[in-house]
This record gives structure tokens, sequence and C-alpha cells, in this order.
């Protein structure tokens, strides 16, 4: 006989729930308020509903005054009775308007509506246990992954991260050459090629309209003649004798990362360095069971693992997989020695070479 609900208990889970389901519910008026402007023009100054319409453009004042007491209720905006005006912390702003930000998340907002979108298709992937393929999963899943992870590459790359491998970012001022291996729409490679004016960087993924946009970004930065992006799977990179191999996020999402980890050692130069950037993880699911964890593990199961599943052998690491077991993967494609470089909230950053 299953046991009573202990009643102290039931309140709180349902108070958890409850704070759930608003977040959940909150996504797609964050993501109307974010694509008309409106948390952009309430950061100037406090605004009435009516003022806040207007200086979003002319939109429809009760429309925007529901969506802005939604924002109050969510904690996103904050909301004075006296004066029925509504306002924009500097710590709000930080998550919503400021673009460099490290904590800037509208790409999240953006990530959970193409999982809620491609739901479908995750469903049938229980039930077969076949994957999705990169770039099939929902609208522009691939631009706003590259929009979520752009903020903390914008604010830990060159400033954190690549100093703390051994060597590298004297060679990379001296003038090398980088494969950014999983480049996206290459937010990372830019970067990258933009703190190091010497040095000469290819991106590569397997996703054409990844790469496309990439290209573009690239004119658009005037760094064309130093960066080239070429459509290719990470086992297939033909060229080689690179200085520096970087994956940012993507090692686990590959359906062979143990092929690929041994082609990598392939096309490096014999005193390369692989720097690998993971999400954090620790090695056992109890040491993941926080708010981070809980992150990783949903995107992981509409995301990563689907996307690994789709290709050849399918080995479904997921976002969660952990330093002890990346590490034992590298080590057996040759790498003599992997150490965790640094890391941060959200990331690990492995050095292998």
């Amino acid at each position: 006989m299953a046991a009573a609900p202990d009643d102290t208990k039931l309140h709180a889970f349902v108070g958890k729930m409850l704070t759930d389901l608003g977040g959940g519910m909150s996504v797609p008026t964050v993501r109307i308020g974010l694509r008309l402007g409106l948390f952009d023009a309430l950061e100037r100054e406090p605004a009435t509903a009516g003022e806040l319409a207007a200086r979003a453009g002319g939109l429809h004042e009760r429309y925007v005054r529901e969506w802005a007491l939604a924002q109050a209720a969510n904690g996103y905006v904050d909301y004075d009775p006296a004066t029925d005006r509504f306002s924009l912390s500097p710590e709000q702003a930080m998550v919503f308007t400021v673009r460099d930000s490290p904590v800037f998340l509208a790409g999240a907002f953006d990530i959970v509506a193409a999982m809620i979108e491609a739901e479908g298709k995750v469903e049938e992937c229980f039930r077969h246990g076949t994957g999705v393929r990169w770039g099939d999963h929902a609208g522009c899943l691939f631009c706003a992954t590259g929009a979520f992870f752009r903020p903390g590459y914008v604010n830990n790359i060159v400033q954190n991260w690549i100093p703390a491998l051994s060597g590298v970012e004297a060679k990379l001022r001296g003038g090398a050459r980088v494969a950014d291996v999983g480049c996206g729409v290459g937010f990372s490679t830019l970067l990258m090629a933009e703190a190091y004016p010497e040095s000469r960087f290819t991106g590569y993924d397997f996703h054409e309209p990844s790469i496309e946009e990439a290209r573009r970004h690239a004119e658009a930065h005037g760094l064309a003649d130093r960066v080239r992006f070429e459509v290719a799977r990470a086992k297939e990179i033909g060229e080689g004798d690179f200085d520096l191999v970087t994956m940012y996020d993507c090692l686990h999402d590959m359906g062979d990362p143990a092929g690929c980890a041994a082609h990598m050692r392939d096309i490096l130069a014999e005193d390369g360095t692989w720097m690998i950037v993971e999400p954090i993880a620790g090695d056992t699911p109890g040491q993941n069971m926080n708010p981070v964890g809980r992150l990783y593990y949903n995107a992981s199961t509409m995301i990563c693992v689907p996307t690994s599943l789709d290709q050849e052998v399918g080995a479904a690491l997921g976002a969660q997989a952990g330093e002890a077991r990346l590490g034992a993967l590298i080590r057996e494609a040759g790498f003599a020695r992997v150490r965790r470089a640094t890391e941060g909230p959200f990331n690990m950053v492995l050095e292998a070479c």
C-alpha cells in the first residue's frame, strides 16, 4: 500500500511546480519583448505602459501593459504601484539588454522554444532509438545555440581560457595555425581571430547553413582575409599541422567522439595543443543534481543525445559526460597529457597534448 503524502512536502512540491510552470510560461512573453525591443526601451528610464508602448515604436498599449505586468510578476522587471511605472534594474539589464554581459540570456529563451517545437520529433526517437539531425530540430536552433554561447565566449575565450593553456597564447601572438572544429556560426573563431591578428584560423562544421552564416560574419567583421570557414565532418578534415585545435561545447554532440579525438591527434602539429571546452559536470549523476545540471540534462535530452544518435556510432555522451569519461576517451586517442586547465560556472576547459 502506498504511503500517504506528507502535506508539508506536498505543498512545498506544488510550490516548486508553480515556480517552474511560471518560468516555462514566461518563455514566449520574454521572446516577444526581446524582439519588439521592450526590454531595451525600458532600460532608458522608468515608464508607464503607455510611455513604454510609444517608446518601443508605437505598440498597442493594452498588450504592452499586460506584457509588462507579466514581466513584473516574473521578477524580470520592477513595478512601482504608486506611480504605475515599470523599470529595469542594472541586474535585470545584464540578463536582457547588455549583449556582451556574461549573463545575457536571450539565446537561452530561443533554445527553450526550439526544444518545445521539436518535442514530437524527439518523442519518436524515444520509441525507436533514432536521432534528429542537427539543424532539423526546429526553427533556427543553430542560430539560438550560437546566440546562447556567444556571451560566455566573449567574456572567456581570450580573457581566461586560452591564457590557461600551456604556452599557447605566445604561439598565437607570434602567428599560429588554428582549427576551430564544430565552429557553428563562427562566434568563437572570429573572437580568436580578432584577438590574435598574426594567426590564421579555419572553422569547420558539418552543418552547411551554419558555415554560410559564419562566412557572412567573417565578411561583416573584415576578417575574411585570414579566417576561412569550411564544411567538413570532424573526422574528415583533410588539412593538418595545426598549432591549436579548439572544440567549443561540441565533442559530446558528436556521434563518434573517440574517432574525432583520434583525428584531432592526427591533424595537430607535433607540439600542438587541443583545447576542449565542455559543459561543467561532475563524474557521477549525483554530482550533477543542481541548477546547472538541470539545464544541461534537459537540453541534452532534447538536443545533444538526439544529435549524436543521428550520426555514425551514436555514442551519445550527453552534456554531462564529466571530466573522467572525457579524459579517458582523449587519452585512448593517443594524447599523453590531459588536464583541466580552468573552469567557470558553466564550462570546463580541458587541455590535451
